[in-house]
This record gives structure tokens, C-alpha cells and sequence, in this order.
């Protein structure tokens, strides 16, 4: 296994290269000033669509546009918005926030046309439920061109890949980490967590996707309100610093930020690239994947669905994203002083395996056995002049002694300990959890787990609407029921500890969304005329007068169970 996911890492490598992310840059500014700054559109007349006064029980489709964005947004906001936006301040610093706020408002666009592509090239024949996705754009638009076998080739290698995504990355990997998170806190069997979310998930999924819409239509917004609302709390009690924190977000995403604390300095390049790939994975623009979800919606206008679905990466990346860097960033817990003193400083000595520091003693009070502990020591200049470096080590409990073992350096100049300060290792969502923990200690333990467990549970469902469009793609309806009793089933395997590590399995997702970035980004690029051509003649419609709303709003109530759609 070690060396099949050092191949898959490898393989991510090349796949998710910088040039990569580059693509998907340029295609969102490609669209953005093709369409005319969609992005205007889709914040002023998307709420209106969104809200049901264009909503007809006479359209083909099976869910109305609100649920059609609840369902693609309960597998974009997870996560990663709580783990992937602190990884990214850790690494590149306050300016990788600058950057993802500019990939989320280029996703707009790109959403945009990939769904209003979905919504022209959808499979109707069952009018009550629709299938689309890139699969079917490749299909029929190559179809039309008479490259009828190559769309068909290209549609059965994304789907493949999808279903890879799919069980690893929008399964497994979530239930791993929820397995995983209430066993540390709360002592509870992670298999046991493994059952609870495998018949939650089995129970809604059953149901087809008017179910998944009506559950995701009360759990999304419920889940984005309760972390806004924990967040307002906290940054309540740093009010006065928020201008400060957006004024270094501007700032540190154009110069260096200088080392501080637990942060080892980070340049421009390192925000911009950091904040770019932790936006593109937090809201899926350019892969293919929340538009199998809007071609489910009640519609006859596809740039209607394309304009909802621009909504995605305002949600996503500016609102919730924001909302957890202003939390790091405020409460200092991205450049924290140290948690403890290194009592003697370790010498070191050079091996095979690169630079060894000496086991050091720590004081056991402060430690616990097994838990990951960082130095910043001074080594190689890296990018930008910066000299500064994480060694990372555990804490061993040894005959009532509590010592630290160090991984091995790697660097051509010897390594020297700069201040001597412990710091413990916060990951992710652990460093999110630890900034709410400074205002109310407790807050980011219950907070992180409630929202960890919503986030996954809708990001199991959607996601599991997602690989069954890609298994009625490959072989129809039939399988679906055994496809959904599978993903089940996995959904508890990877709480019973056959999974070593959460990099396992980030590897076999990895792999698989690039593939579908790869085959999705061309079909954007050769078909993404059609979508501004019906885009630009739906806005003249409606700046003309001819399209409207025929009726009031319905009730929030029909609204979110979707009865405004029924005749």
C-alpha cells in the first residue's frame, strides 16, 4: 500500500501542477469577460430565482432551484472550509485569503457555464428525473459533430473518475474524519459513528434526489447559520481588529509576510499559490460536479440554473471562508507564542536519513503521549529569503519521563533552533477549533464536531447523487439500488480502521478530480460558447421586459419541502 500511494502521490503531483490551477484561472477570466462580469447577475437576480418566483410545476426537472443549490453546496461547504482555509493562512499567510477571495469570484463564472452547459445538454426523458453533467455535454455535443464515440470515451473516463471521487473522497474520507474527530474528543468506538452515519445517509439516499433536496434545502442553511453565528460570536470580541486583519489580507497577498511566532514567513507567490488550490478544492468550480446536481431542477431556462448555480463560490469561498480566516486571523492563533519552553536545547548530528536532533525531555504536564509537537528551526533559504522551517516531532511517555522524537531535516546547511519555543501541531480544522477554544475554551471542540458531523452527512448525500449519475451513465438505471447499498456500506468500513491515514486516501481523490478538472475544463473551453450564447439572450430577455415572475414567493415552508413544484 505504501508504495502504490507514494505512485498516487507522485501521480497528484503531475496532475494538480501549478499550471493546472493556472487553467482554471484563465478559464474563469475567460468567462467572466466574455459573459460581462456575470458575477453581477448572479448576486442580483440569482436571489430572486433562488427565492421561487420563477419556479413552475410545469418545467421538466425534479426539484426547485433552491434545492437544486442547497444539494450542490451541501458538498462544497465542509471541511474545507473550516480545515482547508487555515492550512492555506499556515502555509502561504493572511494573503492566500486575498487569493481565494479572487479564485471564488472567477468560480462564479466558471459554475456559470458549466451548469447552463449541463441544463442545454440534459437527458429528459423522464421529465420528473433528469440527468445531466459533463458526461452527456460530452456525449451529445460530440455527438452532433459526428465524434459521437469519443464524446461516449471521454463521458465513460469522467464518470469512472467520478465514482473514484466519490467513494474516497466525498464518502470515505468524510466519514474517516468523523470517525476519527468523536473518538478523540468524546471516547465514543469510531464504528459506532460509522453506523450512525451510514443509516442517516442510507435513509435520505434511498429516497432519490427530491429527498436529498428536501433534506439538504433545511440542513445547508442551518449548518452555514449555526458556524456564522459561532463566528460572529468570536469576532464580536475582536471587533476592532477586523479592518486591521482585511487591511493585512490586501496586503500580504502582494509582499512577504515576515516569520512571527508559530508562522514561518510566507511570500507573495506562497499566498497566492496556497489560497488558489485551497479555493479551487472548496468550491469544485471547474470540475464537473455541482452541475449533476442543478440538472435536476424544475426548469425550462438553462442559464436561469446556470446564474443560481454562480451563487455557489459567493457562499462557499467569500462568505464562509472569509468568516474562518477573520477567526484565525483575529484571535492570533495563526502566529501564537509557544505553548511550552524547550528546556535544553538537542544537539544534532547528521545521518542518512538528514539532519537527527537528540530526543528532548518535556515537561509531562503539559504534554500527552502520542501527541505531534513543532520547532521552528533555521536552515536553507527558501523562496523570498526566508530561512525558517517546522520540525515536527511526538511525544513519547518512557519509564515516567515525557521526551519529544524528532523527525529527521532534510537541508544541505545544519539546522539550528530558533527561540526554543514548543509548539503543539495544529492541522486544519484543529487550528480553527483552537481560535474559538481562545474566546469560550470548550466552544471549538463542540462546534467543530456538531459542524463536522452536518458538513459530512451532506457532503456523504450529494456526493452519492453525484456517482449515480455517473453509474446511470455507464449502465443505466438498473444498478443504482446495489450502487446506493455499496456506498452505504463503505460509509461504515472506513470508520472500522482499515484506512491508515487520511493521506491514503486524499491521494486516491486527488487523483480522481483531476482526472475530472482534465476532461471538464476542455469541454468548458469547446462547448462554453453555447452556454454564453444562451446566457446573453436570457439577460436581453429580461432586460427587455419579455421574462418575469408570473407569481408571489411561495412560503419558506413550500419553499424548502419543494411543494411550490408540485402540481
Amino acid at each position: 500500500m505504501g508504495d502504490f500511494s507514494a505512485f498516487l502521490a507522485t501521480l497528484n503531483s503531475y496532475i494538480w501542477h501549478e499550471y493546472v490551477l493556472f487553467a482554471i484561472v484563465g478559464t474563469g477570466v475567460l468567462f467572466t469577460i466574455w459573459s460581462g462580469f456575470c458575477q453581477f447577475r448572479a448576486l442580483t437576480h440569482g436571489p430572486a430565482v433562488v427565492r421561487g418566483v420563477y419556479d413552475d410545476a410545469n418545467d421538466p426537472g425534479a426539484i426547485n432551484h433552491f434545492q437544486a443549490l442547497s444539494a450542490a453546496l451541501s458538498a462544497t461547504v465542509g471541511l474545507g472550509n473550516i480545515g482547508g482555509v487555515a492550512l492555506a493562512i499556515a502555509l502561504g499567510g493572511p494573503g492566500a485569503m486575498f487569493w481565494m477571495w479572487v479564485i471564488g469570484f472567477l468560480g462564479m463564472a466558471i459554475k456559470l457555464t458549466e451548469v447552463t452547459m449541463a441544463m442545454l445538454y440534459r437527458n429528459t426523458d423522464n421529465p420528473e428525473n433528469p440527468h445531466g453533467g459533463p458526461m452527456w455535454v460530452a456525449e451529445k455535443a460530440l455527438e452532433r459533430k459526428n465524434l459521437g464515440g469519443l464524446g461516449r470515451a471521454i463521458g465513460i473516463v469522467f464518470c469512472v473518475m467520478l465514482l473514484v471521487s466519490t467513494t474516497t473522497g466525498g464518502n470515505m474520507f468524510q466519514a474517516w474524519n468523523v470517525g476519527e474527530l468523536t473518538e478523540e474528543y468524546f471516547s465514543v468506538p469510531s464504528w459506532i459513528s460509522g453506523v450512525v452515519l451510514a443509516i442517516a445517509v442510507g435513509s435520505v439516499i434511498i429516497g432519490g434526489i427530491k429527498r436529498i433536496g428536501k433534506v439538504t434545502a433545511t440542513l445547508v442553511p442551518f449548518m452555514c447559520a449555526l458556524y456564522l453565528l459561532a463566528g460572529i460570536y468570536v469576532l464580536s470580541m475582536h471587533v476592532t481588529e477586523i479592518p486591521t486583519m482585511l487591511a493585512l489580507i490586501v496586503k500580504s497577498a502582494f509582499v512577504p509576510t515576515e516569520s512571527a511566532g508559530a508562522f514561518i514567513g510566507g511570500t507573495a507567490g506562497a499566498a497566492f499559490v496556497f489560497g488558489m488550490k485551497r479555493a479551487i478544492f472548496s468550491n469544485e468550480a471547474g470540475q464537473g460536479s455541482s452541475p449533476m446536481a442543478h440538472a435536476a431542477a424544475k426548469t425550462d431556462e438553462p442559464a436561469r440554473e446556470g446564474i443560481v448555480a454562480g451563487l455557489e463560490p459567493f457562499i462557499d469561498t467569500i462568505v464562509v471562508c472569509t468568516f474562518t480566516a477573520l477567526i484565525i486571523l483575529s484571535t492570533g492563533i495563526w502566529n501564537r507564542a509557544p505553548d511550552d519552553a524547550l528546556p535544553v536545547v538537542p544537539a544534532v548530528s547528521a545521518t542518512d536519513a538528514g539532519w537527527q536532533f537528540e530526543d528532548s525531555r518535556v515537561d509531562g504536564s503539559q504534554w500527552r503521549d502520542g501527541e505531534r509537537v513543532v520547532l521552528v528551526v533555521a536552515a536553507h533559504e527558501r523562496d523570498g529569503g526566508f530561512n525558517q522551517y517546522r520540525l515536527e516531532g511526538t511525544v513519547a511517555s518512557r519509564d515516567g519521563r515525557y521526551v519529544v522524537s524528532w523527525d529527521p531535516f532534510v537541508s544541505d546547511v545544519e539546522p539550528s533552533i530558533v527561540g526554543g519555543g514548543l509548539y503543539r501541531s495544529y492541522v486544519g480544522a484543529e487550528l480553527t477549533a483552537k481560535a474559538f477554544d481562545s474566546v469560550t475554551p470548550g466552544l471549538g471542540k463542540w462546534l467543530i464536531t456538531i459542524a463536522a458531523w452536518m458538513f459530512a452527512i451532506s457532503t456523504i448525500i450529494s456526493w452519492a447523487y453525484y456517482g449515480e449519475q455517473g453509474v446511470v451513465f455507464l449502465a443505466g438505471e438498473k444498478p443504482v439500488l446495489a450502487y446506493k447499498v455499496v456506498y452505504c456500506i463503505l460509509v461504515f468500513v472506513a470508520t472500522l480502521g482499515f484506512v491508515e491515514s487520511a493521506a491514503d486516501l486524499d491521494n486516491f481523490t486527488g487523483v480522481g478530480t483531476g482526472v475530472l478538472v482534465c476532461a471538464n475544463i476542455p469541454i468548458c473551453w469547446f462547448f462554453g460558447y453555447q452556454a454564453m450564447r444562451a446566457y446573453k439572450d436570457y439577460i436581453a430577455r429580461l432586460k427587455s421586459g419579455r421574462m418575469g415572475p408570473d407569481h408571489p414567493p411561495p412560503s419558506l415552508d413550500d419553499l424548502l419541502s419543494g411543494r411550490d413544484i408540485t402540481k
